[in-house]
């Protein structure tokens, strides 16, 4: 009876560990995991990539460690945001594009994010800088998601010194709004440095620096816009300044990983959450209206959508090149980004060619940390590159699924299939034509087909966004006046 019991007991555990999601701990020298998050960097934003733009500390790390030259994101915020924390494709999350200010709703609570994973096996788990996961039930916010500790904002682009977006102050520390004088890129590395020195040495540290450099609106330190006086636009100018004052911020983060003894068991995985904003994206007839009115009468414009409309259009300033297009598009530059890995002593110094997306940063960042995901539950669909990245076992890449204002296109790498807004339908091969000059549909109607159908059944959800007339009304713009109640309080008014 005794060994009945037992063997039932056993039992009921494996049953058990195979309906978990998480079944073994992490290992007890577990990294620290530290991931930087660029927001709209251009692939010719890093001086690594040739840029005329100086990054000295991207690109030491990038040159000490593992280069990732076919690393994929969404092309805009919202949704490579939700990939990254969930290992899932946005699209079956119902997150297709940026969350307006006024969405009721956010990332779906019943998702279980990075961080969560993370504190199950001992780890404390710290957000600095931009969420732009929802936030208007707490349900949404950071605290709820797994997150120890939150400083930044909640929304989208703010004001690099007056903290602003769409009309609401967007500061604040674990739900208490702050009202703090600073640069936000100077704030958020003290921020950090602060907290790398206050925090519980028995637990691995997950570190989220989620800048919100070098997004709009074109704002930096003078001395620092100074440096770039060669730059004759003057607002790639000041985008070269934001992103210096980026690169500065790394530094001072790996300076402090250092004195505190933590570098050489850490990770730090950087990536871009799309391609850099530049007019290039942007439709031809927009581009042109915002010319014609910027002339005739000045900037700002008196009348709020055509400001919003004209400042992204035209004062954006990032160089995808060599790659097509830019952020809000699905051509290469949109969402092929800069991406780089490092672990002091553990990466060779290399360039890996395999197509990974940032979907496959969850299972992989799990798999670094000792964490095997072991229920079919979890609905991962990102794919575990940890073999690949350091043993060079190739992983199959998944179909990837990216949508832009200009349509949506699915991955089958090496084959890209383009479904254009407009109905048409192109197809370029991307080892041979990464720059997609030559659309090869008509040589390949078979491929196309096959795409087509692989297109039509990709998993999509419901979406949670509001109607885009309805955002309009009320734009999100990037700095300004006050002229509601800080976005920290909106829920409880």
């Amino acid at each position: 009876m005794y060994k009945i019991v037992l063997r039932f007991f056993v039992f009921s555990l494996y049953l058990y560990s195979l309906l978990s999601p998480v079944a073994v701990f992490a290992d007890a020298d577990a990294p620290n995991i530290v991931i930087i998050l660029a927001d709209d960097m251009g692939w010719n934003d890093v001086g690594y990539h040739g840029s005329e733009i100086r990054t000295p500390h991207i690109d030491q790390l990038a040159a000490d460690g593992l280069q990732l030259d076919r690393f994929y994101a969404q092309s805009t915020c919202t949704p490579t945001r939700a990939a990254l924390m969930t290992g899932k494709s946005p699209q079956s999350l119902g997150i297709y594009s940026p969350l307006s200010k006024l969405n009721p709703k956010g990332l779906p609570p019943t998702e279980k994010l990075m961080p969560e994973y993370l504190r199950e096996v001992g780890y404390q788990s710290f957000l600095v800088g931009k969420w732009h996961l929802g936030f208007r039930e707490s349900a949404y916010q950071p605290l709820a998601r797994g997150f120890d500790h939150f400083y930044g904002h909640l929304t989208g682009g703010i004001g690099y010194w007056d903290h602003v977006h769409g009309g609401g102050l967007d500061w604040q520390r674990n739900g208490k709004t702050l009202r703090e004088d600073g640069y936000s890129t100077h704030l958020m590395t003290a921020e950090i440095d602060r907290l790398i020195k206050l925090r519980d040495r028995s637990k691995p540290m997950f570190l989220y620096a989620a800048f919100n450099a070098p997004h709009l609106p074109n704002e930096a330190p003078e001395e620092t816009i100074a440096q770039y006086e060669s730059i004759a636009n003057p607002n790639r100018r000041i985008h070269a300044a934001m992103v210096g004052e980026l690169d500065a911020a790394i530094g001072a983060l790996i300076k402090t990983l250092d004195e505190q003894g933590m570098l050489e068991n850490t990770l730090i995985w950087f990536m871009s959450d799309n391609g850099g904003l530049n007019s290039s994206a942007m439709p031809a007839p927009m581009v042109r209206v915002s010319g014609i009115l910027q002339n005739w009468l000045g900037a700002p414009l008196p009348i709020t959508f055509l400001e919003f409309m004209r400042t992204n259009t035209l004062d954006s300033a990032s160089d995808n090149s060599p790659y097509r297009k830019g952020k809000q598009s699905i051509y290469e530059g949109g969402v092929r980004v800069p991406s780089f890995l490092y672990w002091k002593g553990k990466f060779k110094p290399g360039l890996n060619t395999q197509m990974i997306t940032v979907q496959d940063v969850l299972p992989t960042i799990l798999s670094a940390a000792g964490i095997q995901v072991l229920s079919p539950q979890s609905n991962l669909q990102g794919v575990d590159q940890w073999l690949n990245l350091t043993a060079g076992i190739v992983s199959k890449p998944r179909d990837y699924l990216v949508n832009g204002f200009d349509g949506e296109a699915l991955y089958r790498f090496p084959w890209k299939l383009l479904a254009l807004s407009s109905g048409e339908f192109e197809l370029y091969r991307l080892d041979k034509d990464p720059e997609e000059f030559t659309d090869v549909s008509e040589n390949h109607p078979d491929i196309v087909a096959e795409l087509q159908l692989a297109l039509e059944a990709y998993p999509r959800r419901e979406s949670i966004h509001i109607p885009v007339w309805r955002a309009a009304m009320d734009m999100d713009f990037f700095g300004g006046k006050e002229d509601r109640i800080p976005w920290s309080e909106i829920e409880y008014q």
